[in-house]
């Protein structure tokens, strides 16, 4: 059995470890609900922006944009949005392990696939694995902003358009709540708006200035960057409620070990008195032998 000295030493070691995940816990409370705001914000634009394209896409005739052009080649992007630091449980190695089985199941498909990391964990991930890393973005997830996705974004489609790839999928954790994300597969590149069928509705017809070309040049860039925007803000959300989850099991988890601790400590110590009374009730017999 430890020494009490050692017993004790580790109780307060763990009382210090629940002191730092209790404080790690409230920190991502505080910065999921600011999370949680800007992803609640974010999603009614990208959604009216998808409208917008749905409501081009019974007008485009041909690739009127390069960005909209279908290819037959067999290079594929995969952009994989992670977190820049760990103790949020399996958010970081649940998403790492389904782009790891989607690049595995794809190979046979595509002659080449390449991975764009945005956040530290999936780099150091697909690091020691035999998957090409096209570009690493590292810590650009504390403070997202859409400069930060519109530069991302602009490096996606200069490979595109350039012919680097001919498909480019994007792969993020997507928040539902504090206890749960969905692994979100998202088509980027080429772009292929949803039409929806309206047999009910007489279809509208648009008057478009200066032409549906112009203004698809404006808006299918923009589309990507609001798409990248929103997946980063989705993936800061869903760690920060990963994070506060995994906290929240430690503490308890540390509080458990330290009752247990603190019994065997008890336990030990009660032991330890008994024996020194023995010494002593044994010393006196002998005297008084």
């Amino acid at each position: 059995m430890p020494s009490l000295k050692a017993i004790k030493k580790r109780i307060g070691s763990v009382k210090n470890t629940r002191q730092i995940t209790k404080a790690m816990k409230m920190v991502s409370a505080a910065k999921l609900r600011r999370a949680q705001e800007n992803v609640v914000a974010a999603r009614p634009y990208a959604k009216k922006l998808g409208e917008v394209l749905q409501s081009l896409a019974g007008n485009l005739e041909g690739d009127l944009h390069p960005l909209l052009e279908k290819r037959e080649g067999k290079k594929l992007l995969l952009v994989l949005v992670t977190s820049d630091r760990g103790l949020c449980g399996g958010f970081n190695t649940n998403i790492c392990k389904a782009a790891d089985r989607f690049i595995k199941e794809k190979q046979g498909e595509y002659e080449q696939i390449n991975l764009m990391t945005v956040g530290r964990k999936g780099f150091e991930y697909f690091r020691s694995r035999k998957v090409p890393n096209y570009k690493n973005f590292p810590n650009v997830l504390a403070k997202p902003n859409y400069g930060t996705a519109a530069m991302i974004a602009q490096e996606v489609i200069d490979a595109f358009q350039g012919g680097d790839f001919d498909e480019v999928i994007l792969l993020f954790n997507a928040f539902r709540t504090v206890m749960s994300q969905d692994i979100t597969f998202q088509q980027l590149l080429p772009v292929v708006p949803e039409t929806k069928a309206e047999a009910d509705e007489a279809p509208v017809e648009y008057i478009y200035e200066p032409s549906v070309a112009d203004i698809l040049a404006e808006i299918l860039p923009k589309n990507i960057e609001v798409q990248i925007f929103k997946a980063m803000l989705e993936s800061v959300a869903a760690e920060h409620g990963a994070r506060m989850t995994a906290m929240d099991s430690a503490s308890k988890n540390a509080s458990e070990m330290i009752g247990k601790l603190t019994l065997i400590y008890n336990r030990a110590r009660q032991a330890a008195i008994t024996k020194e009374l023995m010494e002593i009730i044994s010393g006196a017999e002998s005297i008084k032998g």
